[in-house]
């Protein structure tokens, strides 16, 4: 050991290069990229797909758009892949287009076109002349979102590109914009106002000056979502964006949510709409005249609009039209009747889907369980395997041996769990990874005494004890008291084993629960931890909305829950919990009594507690993470106190803006070291948090959501969301280096 110490640290002094945006000299981000963390899969859930296209010269040459995962290439029909993107400001992409004069230019629209609870930001437009070897950001740094990019096929370089504009705050580059120069200036052709975007766009086949537009009124919150408003519409422009008509008549007279446009392929004055709005007046709309009229041809609605909500014409067939929902479905009437597509063997959840324009029969989707293709539409599919591109939320491990397993909730991909290493030749492998639970998974906590017997979730806090033996699920969740009020769960509920018995465990709601054996028998150690606010009070987009607005709460948590919690390891019953609406709350005697802080140095107020750390040195040590990208603030928040929460000091530092911060970890033997997760990047401390230097090595642009040290390898592992479990592998030299 001692020797592969002073080997890193010659290897360190003599790199002392620049600092990759951080302060220069030798403490900097580049003297430390030879630690290069181990990326360990899994490939075998994949991941959610944002968008695919393909070279229309080549097809085997597939670009896809990872919702949280940047982009991937292959040339050879997904038999191997290259992530193109990795190295530039977002991971989060909303959608691709391919330039069909030149299928080198391909652009890329970043930030996530959903608007889901767990929704990426982006960065604005890129555009690559080489095929996706390099990169230029061609701006709408402020868009966040983007909803589709329109390449005008008679001019490469007129470009649409509907921005939906920031998810959870007003402004922003928010509506649609037009370039004639390739992209080196952008004219906003059609703008609603601050709280609307431009989600959808579509040309006539005949005339690209002839351009169909669905602005889109959305915003969401903590546990506060508002899908819909009175400025969602519908919108055609005959010359190319320079005047704009209102297209009404026959569609729904009340407040309207997102939108999903097709233009028919055979007969263009055809147009489809699939439209969400309040009360039961959402459904399938057709046009027969370029949408100065509209039927309603049925009630049909996916099950989330802002979260699928696309659909697709089919140009091999008329009125043939697919929509992107949990499971495909397609009419084959213009939208009378809408029947299933087969999806035997495939994952839910649909949001891309491409043609061949020379086979009827071919179909590729993008799911959230990755590409699949099909050669007789839909009746079997291929699954492509290959991409390691999984979204975890949390990280656990335990002290198996000879090498420890790892432990993943995922989004819409189950709880996963596979082994740190291998002593096979290939490595880890698909088959290595099992699932110890369906649905969205979230934290895993493993008895660290028995590594056979763990802990794991599905949303809103179904929890199981799980013995890997026997392959028994028991259901454990805990249950509201005989006339108690119902329990708000969060959907990503904090679950901890208590470091003073492995068979205590603690589970959170809004109340603090403990059970003493394993989960068979629970007990409330706390009141309502939260502020106890209704959320249906609170201003949205400067208003109080009904109930009745359009899809409001619909799919997301509910407000005023407990979200991170810990014990200290020094002290039986000395808890801390964070809320979702900026409280602390610590007990110092197993929960017979709380003490409330609201209050910690330039954190706005109810700012959501990412993540608390109880110190495994100081029992009078915690740290704490905050999270208010929700209000649409990215800054970075990162606190400590050491007095048991009764004042705090920012450690915040020099962690660089944008870097909404996510989870922290403290090392087990030099308390001055640690280590924290953002939204782009992973970043360490030797000095307590007075300077942070960013782990490069091995690392894409990817938000890292949760941190675990295993401390009998003295390994740091990450969970990030969109590209897998990364490690690093014995960090011990990082605890006797200095300037």
């Amino acid at each position: 050991m001692r020797k592969f110490v002073l080997t890193i640290l010659a290897l360190l002094l003599l790199n002392p290069g620049d600092s990759a945006g951080q302060e220069a000299g030798s403490m900097s981000a580049r003297t430390f990229s030879g630690l290069k963390l181990r990326n360990i899969g899994p490939a075998f859930m994949s991941g959610r797909i944002g968008d695919i296209v393909k070279d229309p010269t080549d097809r085997s040459i597939w670009y896809v758009g990872v919702a949280s995962g940047n982009v991937w290439k292959t040339a050879n029909n997904g038999t191997t892949w290259t992530p193109i993107f990795d190295d530039y400001g977002s991971y989060s992409i909303g959608c691709l287009a391919i330039d069909p004069r030149n299928p080198q230019v391909v652009w890329v629209g970043t930030g996530e076109n959903a608007s889901q609870r767990s929704a990426g930001y982006g960065d604005g437009v890129y555009k690559s002349l080489d095929g996706g070897r390099s990169w230029t950001n061609m701006g709408l740094r402020h868009s966040e979102h983007i909803g589709k990019i329109l390449i005008d096929p008679r001019d490469s370089d007129v470009v649409y590109v509907a921005a939906q504009g920031p998810l959870w705050a007003p402004g922003g580059d928010r509506g649609l914009f037009k370039t004639m120069d390739g992209g080196a200036t952008w004219e906003p052709v059609l703008q609603i106002s601050e709280n609307t975007g431009v989600t959808d766009i579509a040309f006539d086949p005949r005339d690209p000056d002839i351009i169909y537009a669905a602005s889109y009124q959305r915003r969401r919150h903590v546990g506060i979502l508002v899908a819909g408003g009175p400025e969602s519409a519908i919108y055609r422009s005959d010359d190319g964006g320079a005047t704009w008509k209102k297209l009404d008549r026959g569609l729904p007279g009340v407040d309207m949510g997102r939108i999903a446009l097709a233009v028919s392929p055979q007969k263009p004055d055809v147009v489809y709409a699939l439209v969400a709005a309040a009360g039961e007046a959402s459904g399938f709309f057709r046009s027969p005249d370029r949408g100065e009229h509209w039927v309603r041809m049925s009630g049909y609605i996916v099950v989330d609009p802002q979260y699928y909500g696309e659909i697709y014409a089919d140009p091999h067939r008329f009125d043939r039209v697919y929509a992107m929902d949990v499971m495909i479905h397609y009419t084959e009437d213009g939208g009378r009747t809408f029947e299933v597509l087969g999806s035997e063997f495939k994952h839910v959840d649909n949001h891309a889907f491409l043609f061949d324009p020379d086979d009827p029969e071919y179909l590729m989707v993008g799911s959230d369980g990755g590409v699949y293709e099909s050669w007789d539409r839909g009746r079997t599919w291929k699954a492509v395997m290959n991409l390691s591109i999984t979204q975890f939320y949390r990280v656990g491990l335990d002290n198996d041996f000879p090498f420890y397993n790892v432990y993943g909730g995922t989004q819409d991909n189950s709880t996963l769990g596979g082994p740190s290493r291998t002593n096979n030749v290939h490595g880890i492998r698909n088959n290595d990874w099992f699932i110890t639970l369906g649905g969205d998974g979230f934290q895993t906590r493993v008895d660290p005494e028995d590594p056979d017997i763990l802990y794991s979730q599905y949303q809103y806090a179904g929890l199981v004890r799980y013995d890997r033996r026997s392959g028994e699920r028991i259901d454990i969740q805990p249950q509201p008291e005989a006339g108690d009020t119902a329990l708000r769960w969060h959907w990503d509920s904090p679950l901890i084993i208590s470091p003073h018995s492995n068979t205590r465990i603690y589970f959170a709601a809004n109340k603090l629960f403990r059970s003493d054996d394993r989960g068979d028998t629970w007990v409330p150690v706390s009141p309502d931890l939260s502020r106890r606010i209704d959320r249906n009070r609170l201003e949205v987009m400067g208003t109080v909305w009904s109930v009745d607005a359009v899809w409001k709460n619909v799919f997301t948590s509910p407000f005023g829950t407990i979200v991170s919690l810990d014990e200290s390891p020094l002290e039986e019953g000395l808890l801390f919990a964070g809320t979702d609406d900026g409280l602390i709350q610590v007990t110092e005697d197993g929960g017979a009594n709380w003490r409330r802080i609201d209050r910690f140095p330039g954190v706005p107020e109810m700012t959501y507690v990412a993540d608390v750390l109880a110190s495994r040195h100081d029992a009078n040590t915690v740290y704490a993470v905050f999270n208010n990208h929700k209000s649409g603030d990215f800054n970075p928040y990162v606190a400590k106190s050491t007095d048991r929460g009764r004042s705090w000091r920012s450690i915040t530092s020099n962690l660089p803006d944008r870097h909404v911060t996510w989870s922290i970890a403290e090392d087990h033997v030099d308390p001055s070291l640690l280590f924290v997760a953002t939204e782009f990047a992973l970043f360490f401390t030797i000095d307590g948090g007075a300077n942070w230097i960013q782990l490069t090595g091995g690392v894409p642009t990817i938000a890292f959501r949760d941190l675990e040290v295993q401390r009998r390898e003295d390994d740091l592992v990450a969970a990030s969301f969109g590209r897998g479990f990364f490690i690093l592998d014995d960090y011990t030299p990082l605890r006797h280096v200095s300037e």
